[in-house]
Parts: structure tokens; C-alpha cells; sequence
């Protein structure tokens, strides 16, 4: 769908602004939405506030209904999943403007950051790029089944419990580095534990581990790239899975994340130093983190429950997760040198 001529019924381009009324700066954006859709010539948005049972879902149902040609997600990583998922599979694009601390996604797809007029640019005058969205399935400790969607990353372990002990004050404060604090508090009190995990139809394996995480893209901010090889529209779904033992195996993991994974994967020299390392170390140094990719993956936790996060939120404790990607299903716009 181009940036400029008329909208789906043959009128004026219409869009839908998803936000969360109790954030800071809505005033402001609703100033800098207004300047932004009067310069591109479309017509008048459609303003839908999120609730607090329902960052997201139902108000991209809404808007759907609405027939709006585009539905802008302006907050976090958590509010854009939610309008995600309620775009799923509708081939309405969606846009994202940035207001939360991680912006994970956004960050992958290289839409401004801390820059709402520049984030309204790419949604008004961007190209679409159609994104997977992983679906998760998981089974609480009583039983009962719920199902929501990710488009960056859901895992149980230690990330979880980071999340969980991460100050929203000091979020505010020092955005994305409150994680860091969250992360010091939460090492202490880890203790690996136990799961049953399946890829595909692959035969299940069982491994003591202090995260599982799945993925949909593989950088973290500050300079971290969790998994070298994830990308959010190649139809599969990126596992990893944590092992380290004690603090020499959290020191390795960190190596692999900031250095190799970072820096000398993107050398021919740096992945041969890999390979050596791989051909020396041997199972020690993969069991630290073991990576695995495909279009499924199941986690059973038997009665140990543990906290799960889904995009840097808190989804409650979780014995088991169903994993599956929907490929292609959400047509979020970028730039044009960032259609992948």
C-alpha cells in the first residue's frame, strides 16, 4: 500500500492511533499525530485508548472493524504485540511508534527510537514488511490453557525472574538499563531446574537449565546478541537454551553474547576462532547455550511452574508452552533500506 493516494473505500486514508492513556506525553503525541496526518493528507484518526485488562487486542479488532487503511501502536514492545496480535492474519498494516523502554522490535526493524516524529514518518510514509508472529499456547498450574502471540521473545528462567524484579520507577528513570539492576537481583537467587523440550517433531530431550528462551529476532540492547541468527520473517522460530554452571558458565555465556555472537561472527577470521573454540571446548562449550530453530517447539516443565515473559511483560507461572510460527501473518511499515 503506497504512502499517498486514497484509502480503501475510496476516500481519504484513514488511520487508527492504539495508545495507552495513562502513559506520559499522550498530549504531545496526539499534537505531533495531528501535524504528521495533516502534512500527509489523510483524513482525521481514529483515537482508541487500551485498557487495563487489554493492552492492545481488542482495540485492533475495533479499529479492523472501523475500516481504517492503517492501525499505529504508539507504547512498548507490549502494547505493539498486543494490536499485533489482533491484526493477525487481517493483512491490515500496522505501524509502531515507540514509547516503552526495550523497543525491541522496533529497534530490529529500524524504526526510530525516542523519535516520535520521526517514528510518524516511517508509519505514514513507510513500505510494508510482512513479520511472523510467534503463537504460544501454554497450560497454568491448574490446568487451564490460555493462548496470546510474541513478536520478540518469551522465555522462563532467569529472564523472567529479571523482568519480575525490575523496578518500573527506575525503568522510567534510566530506561532499558533498569534491566541491568533487575538482572543483579535476580542472579543470586537462580537455581537451574528441569525440563522436557521438544523441536519439531524431533524426539524429546531433557536438560537442567536456568533459561529457555523463544525468539523471534536475536538482539538485546546494549550491544547483546543473544541469538546471531534469528530474523522475524524467516518462517522459523529461534530457541535458546541457557546452561551455564555457576559463575565461570554465566562468564562464558556473556562472552558469547557480547563478543562472539556480536563481533566475531561477522569476520571469516572471527568464525574460524569460533569453529576452533567449538572443535576444543566440545559439548562443554555448547551446553552454555545450545541454539535450536524450526516452525514448532514444546517446553514441559512437569509440576515445577515457573514465571513466563512474553516480551518483556509478566504473564504469570506456566507448566507447560506450545510454540508455533505464524509466518508472514503481521505487514508492520519500515523504511524502505530496512525491508530485510
Amino acid at each position: 500500500m503506497d504512502a499517498g493516494g486514497t484509502g480503501a473505500d475510496g476516500g481519504e486514508r484513514r488511520a487508527a492511533v492504539i495508545y495507552n492513556p495513562t502513559k506520559k506525553g499522550v498530549e504531545a503525541l496526539r499534537r505531533d499525530v495531528a501535524s504528521a496526518i495533516e502534512e500527509a493528507g489523510w483524513a482525521e484518526p481514529v483515537w482508541i485508548e487500551t485498557e487495563a485488562d487489554d493492552p492492545g487486542k481488542g482495540m485492533a479488532e475495533i479499529a479492523v472493524a472501523k475500516g481504517v487503511d492503517l492501525v499505529i501502536a504508539a507504547g512498548g514492545d507490549g502494547t505493539v504485540r498486543a494490536v499485533a496480535e489482533g491484526l493477525r492474519g487481517t493483512g491490515v498494516e500496522m505501524a509502531a511508534v515507540p514509547l516503552g523502554t526495550g523497543n525491541l522490535l522496533a529497534r530490529t526493524l529500524g524504526i526510530p527510537v525516542n523519535d516520535v516524529k520521526g517514528a510518524l514518518q516511517t508509519a505514514l510514509h513507510g513500505v510494508p514488511r510482512a513479520i511472523d508472529v510467534i503463537m504460544l499456547e501454554v497450560t497454568r498450574p491448574g490446568g487451564e490453557a490460555e493462548t496470546f502471540a510474541s513478536l520478540v521473545m518469551a522465555g522462563i528462567g532467569i529472564d523472567a525472574d529479571m523482568i519480575a524484579k525490575t523496578s518500573d520507577d527506575l525503568k522510567k528513570r534510566v530506561g532499558w538499563l533498569a534491566y541491568v539492576e533487575g538482572a543483579v537481583r535476580a542472579l543470586p537467587e537462580s537455581e537451574p531446574f528441569r525440563v522436557y523440550y521438544r523441536l519439531d517433531d524431533d524426539h524429546a530431550h531433557r536438560a537442567r537449565v536456568s533459561s529457555v528462551l523463544i525468539a523471534n529476532l536475536g538482539d538485546l540492547p546494549g550491544n547483546v546478541e543473544l541469538i546471531p541468527d534469528a530474523e522475524v520473517d524467516d518462517g522459523r522460530l529461534d530457541v535458546a537454551v541457557l546452561q551455564p554452571k555457576g559463575f565461570l558458565g554465566w562468564l562464558q555465556v556473556w562472552r558469547r553474547v557480547t563478543w562472539e555472537n556480536r563481533v566475531l561472527r561477522r569476520t571469516a577470521v572471527g568464525r574460524t576462532v569460533i569453529k576452533m573454540r567449538d572443535d576444543t571446548e566440545g559439548s562443554e562449550r555448547s551446553s552454555v547455550i545450545a541454539y535450536l530453530r524450526g516452525r514448532s517447539f514444546s517446553l514441559d516443565l512437569g509440576d515445577d511452574a515457573k514465571e513466563l515473559e512474553v516480551d518483556g511483560d509478566e504473564f504469570g507461572k506456566v507448566v507447560k508452552i506450545a510454540a508455533k510460527t505464524d509466518a508472514s501473518s503481521v505487514v508492520i511499515r519500515v523504511d524502505r533500506e530496512h525491508l530485510g
